[in-house]
């Protein structure tokens, strides 16, 4: 039902109540019954045994799981309890954030009101919001948090703060009136009032239209319901590396296995052989390496004010290519300032942004000396006199060395307090006012009258009215102009003077404000604004905007340089939002600009054809959101959307990443992201989206160290089946060098920095494989070398050692583990292990010594020499594999170098 187009006696008989005594407690209690409680529906949720479990459903871990299984039963217990361990690891970290990101309607429940004023049998009193049911009629005043959907019934200068659901940067200013108009948005409906907006000024009494899961709130709930969470691209391609490395393991072993037989080698020894394989194959720390690379890429991103939820987001980030960004507190501060001052055809502009009351005012550029303005003296000091707000101010301490400084901050309606701040650039203080003048009288802002009015008397005992309210209106009720420093005579001319600054100051986006005064008499009247607001005296307008954040402009341009589109998302006009994009240089010159009614008729298929040229959505709602979002994915976009309200919550869920601001957003906000700006500074997703890419490139590193490390295992353990040799390595020691040798420097090689150009490439494609630009090549090409050198050192030494299996296997052991870790510093560049400076990576370099020593102890220390069938080496040993292990990173890098000087 549209219950904005009814009226008041409508409205009470479509929902069965009475103005004046309410329900009673027995038809309430039926009602309650009928309706149910006016609470938000969390929805089933799945047992928290049902989401562990969950863990293990990835085919790559049922494999492992299986080769645990069968380690277990040939004896090898070391082998089954450390996949094991690996494996719960993965799924405990899995099922704790699965189990976060189920907060966010329990965040979005707390928003709904504790208790309710209600008339119930004639009698206002008090109940819990959850009891409230349709036809209550419901009294609200400032600092209330609405409880339900209301149709407002009466209203005294009732402002309701609703930037959390609709966007719009100021209160609305609510209004009793029927409304016509054929679906208008929610920001447009301004005899509503709606579940979890907050009443910033005045009071009303309204009647509960809907509660629960079918308020405007409730339909947000539902959309987080029903919105699933995407896997992203990392989960996606290493599901198909494992997929991958599953096949091939699962074939050489097989080859293997086959080999031996065919050469004489008893079942069971083939048999264990080809498990040893395919545990080598299978890299089962790799989950858990790129868990930890990303862990460490996420306490980096916290000191630089971004605050991670999910780990796979930040690789996710890093190959975003549209970032959705809300206008108010994301793009802007939040903080409407005066920027423009207008009286009798002569336009000032006054710096500064926010509370701080510092500030120049400029004409044609140059600074004007504010004491020698009279006019503009007068319409400051007016404009301060006819206001509520209240500027504080509270010493902020930045560091223990640092001094304190002062943080001004507002109490009150934000236009009204931009209006008392442009007063104290000019050094007009409320003391200094206070002396002044006396106010007797006032008549509050009215949505009908659209103004403000009080009554002062000067310290000469002279009486005056100060006005404030639209321009249009204040103008429509002047008869005398501000003009050339001096009063005249309203004219047509002086009238249509006005009437063009109100729309130039439009036209940039500006909220314009009229202040304007009466001399009063003493036999005039002044029972009724209308005694007083007529043959007013027009002094000027003041101009203010939610200024842009100054560091968002580079920010975006830094973005597009990525290869990243910013869109901006609002609540707010499309002239606004159209200047505001401009200022920021979101807006190119063929750019478009889409509002929230034609983003109503039109469907997500007719979206997806011209979502690419629009760069800046109007006036929209939690609904076109998701809309925007599921258009740009659908036109292979990975998609980055920023909030901070509870309208938000649904499209940032639905998006690839989503963003929420720390400072200014709701807790529905920051359950349903991915990713919390701490600072709610748009220049901070750019140092994300940065950082995303490194630790993505780190990834690939990692991959291309573990594999090629694996590659050589399976190689060497393969080529010695087709020889018929005996088994250069056992089980026990491959499943040292995967945890032990991979593990370390692969979690290091996630400490790289970022090279120089990595905000210089275009995104990555989500179809982009994990083995792209020429990583497949690197990984077979140096696996390929190590085999076949821990082969050749394992030859040698058995020809030498013909009766000592075990010397031999250890020399091929420790050959396999130095080349691995002489190639690890190879990975460090897509380039050649010369590109970089090793030490650059003192983690890295940390990482190989420790490994290092772990092996000589495995060699030369006797307990561990049982366990993992070693022996001594001497001199002569070490000379050989320290020889062959250098081959495959020094020749073919040298090789890589040559080719590209060439």
């Amino acid at each position: 039902m549209k219950w904005y187009e009814m009226e008041v006696n409508e409205v009470e008989r479509s929902t069965g109540t009475n103005g004046t005594t309410g329900l009673s407690d027995k038809e309430a209690q039926k009602r309650l019954k009928q309706y149910g409680e006016n609470k938000l529906d969390e929805g089933e949720k799945p047992s928290a045994l049902l989401v562990f479990l969950s863990q293990f459903k990835d085919f790559m871990v049922l494999v492992l799981l299986a080769a645990t299984l069968i380690s277990g039963l040939l004896g090898e217990y070391i082998d089954a309890i450390t996949i094991m361990i690996i494996i719960l690891l993965n799924g405990v970290l899995g099922f704790v954030q699965e189990r976060k990101a189920e907060k966010s309607l329990t965040a979005l429940k707390e928003l709904s009101a504790p208790q309710l004023v209600v008339l119930r049998n004639g009698e206002w009193t008090k109940i819990p919001s959850s009891l409230a049911v349709v036809g209550d009629i419901v009294k609200v005043t400032s600092g209330d948090r609405i409880g339900a959907d209301m149709r407002l019934l009466k209203v005294n200068g009732l402002q309701i703060e609703e930037s959390s659901l609709t966007g719009e940067s100021v209160p609305v200013q609510k209004s009793e009136q029927v409304l016509v108009g054929e679906d208008l948005e929610l920001g447009d409906q301004a005899n509503m009032a709606f579940m979890g907006t907050l009443v910033t000024q005045g009071n009303g009494i309204g009647v509960i239209i809907a509660t629960g899961m079918k308020t405007e709130m409730g339909k947000i709930a539902h959309l987080l319901q029903s919105t699933e969470t995407l896997v992203t691209p990392l989960q996606r391609k290493l599901e198909q590396l494992g997929k991958i490395l599953i096949g091939v393991a699962l074939l050489l072993t097989a080859l293997v296995v086959l080999i031996g037989v065919y050469q004489g080698h008893d079942v069971y020894t083939m048999f264990l052989a080809g498990v040893s394989l395919a545990v080598a194959a299978i890299p089962e720390g790799l989950p858990a390496i790129v868990t930890v690379a990303l862990a460490l890429g996420v306490q980096r991103m916290i000191k630089r004010k971004a605050i991670v939820r999910k780990l796979p987001a930040v690789e996710t980030l890093g190959c975003a290519s549209v970032i959705c960004s809300d206008k108010t507190g994301t793009l802007t501060q939040n903080k409407m300032t005066v920027t423009h001052l207008w009286i009798g055809g002569k336009t000032w502009h006054v710096t500064g942004t926010g509370y701080e009351p510092t500030g120049d005012f400029l004409a044609s550029g140059e600074k004007v000396n504010i004491q020698k303005e009279r006019a503009l003296q007068q319409m400051l000091a007016f404009g301060y006199l006819c206001n509520h707000a209240k500027i504080n101010e509270k010493p902020v301490k930045e560091g223990l060395l640092k001094k304190k400084k002062t943080e001004f901050y507002l109490d009150g309606d934000p236009t009204e307090g931009a209006l008392v701040v442009a007063a104290m650039k000019a050094g007009i203080t409320s003391d200094s006012l206070k002396k002044q003048f006396k106010i007797i009288k006032e008549f509050p802002f009215e949505s009908t009258r659209k103004m403000m009015t009080v009554i002062v008397e000067d310290k000469n005992g002279k009486r005056f009215a100060i006005t404030k309210g639209a321009p249009d209106v204040v103008l429509a009720n002047s008869k005398n102009i501000f003009f050339n420093s001096r009063e005249e005579a309203l004219t047509n001319r002086s009238r249509t003077l006005v009437e063009d600054a109100i729309t130039t100051l439009a036209s940039q986006a500006l909220r314009t404000i009229a202040i304007a005064y009466r001399p009063l008499s003493t036999s005039d009247k002044v029972d009724y604004p209308l005694d007083v607001e007529k043959d007013l005296t027009f002094i000027g307008l003041e101009g203010m905007i939610d200024p842009p954040r100054p560091e968002v402009r580079d920010s975006i341009r830094e973005c597009r340089e990525a290869g990243i589109k910013t869109i901006m998302i609002t609540g707010d006009h499309a002239i606004t939002a159209r200047a505001i994009a401009k200022q920021l240089d979101i807006l190119p010159e063929n750019g478009k600009v889409l509002d929230g009614q034609t983003l109503s008729r039109i469907s997500v298929q007719q979206l997806e054809e011209i979502v690419d040229d629009v760069y800046v959505f109007a006036r929209v709602s939690p609904e076109h959101k998701l809309k925007i979002v599921k258009a740009l994915q659908a036109r292979g976009h990975i998609v980055a959307m920023t909030g901070d309200g509870v309208n938000d919550a649904p499209a940032i869920k639905a998006a690839n990443i989503g963003i929420a601001m720390g400072i200014t957003g709701t807790d529905v906000a920051k359950e349903a992201s991915s990713l919390i700006l701490s600072d709610d500074n748009f220049a901070t997703i750019k140092v994300a989206i940065k950082e995303g890419r490194n630790i993505y490139e780190n990834i690939r590193k990692f991959i291309r160290y573990m594999l090629a490390s694996n590659v050589g295992e399976i190689l060497v353990m393969l080529f010695a089946m087709i020889l018929g040799l005996p088994l250069p390595l056992v089980a026990i020691q491959i499943l040292w060098i995967n945890l032990v040798t991979d593990g370390l420097p692969a979690m290091a090689l996630g400490m790289d920095k970022a090279e120089g150009d990595v905000m210089k490439r275009p995104p990555r494609s989500p179809d982009e494989g994990v083995f792209a630009r020429g990583l497949a090549w690197k990984i077979v090409s140096r696996g390929f070398m190590i085999g076949v050198v821990t082969l050749v050192a394992f030859m040698v030494t058995l020809n030498a050692n013909p009766d000592d299996l075990t010397k031999a296997q250890t020399v091929a052991f420790v050959t396999l583990v130095m080349a691995q870790l002489i190639h690890v510093f190879d990975c460090r560049s897509e380039y050649s292990v010369y590109h970089r400076n090793p030490f650059e990576n003192m983690y890295l370099v940390v990482a190989v010594i420790s490994s290092v020593l772990l092996m000589l102890a495995v060699i030369y220390y006797p307990p561990l020499q049982t366990v993992f069938h070693t022996t001594y080496m001497d001199a002569r040993d070490w000379l050989l594999i320290l020889g062959m292990a250098a081959i495959p990173t020094v020749v073919l890098g040298a090789g890589q170098l040559f080719g590209k000087k060439r």
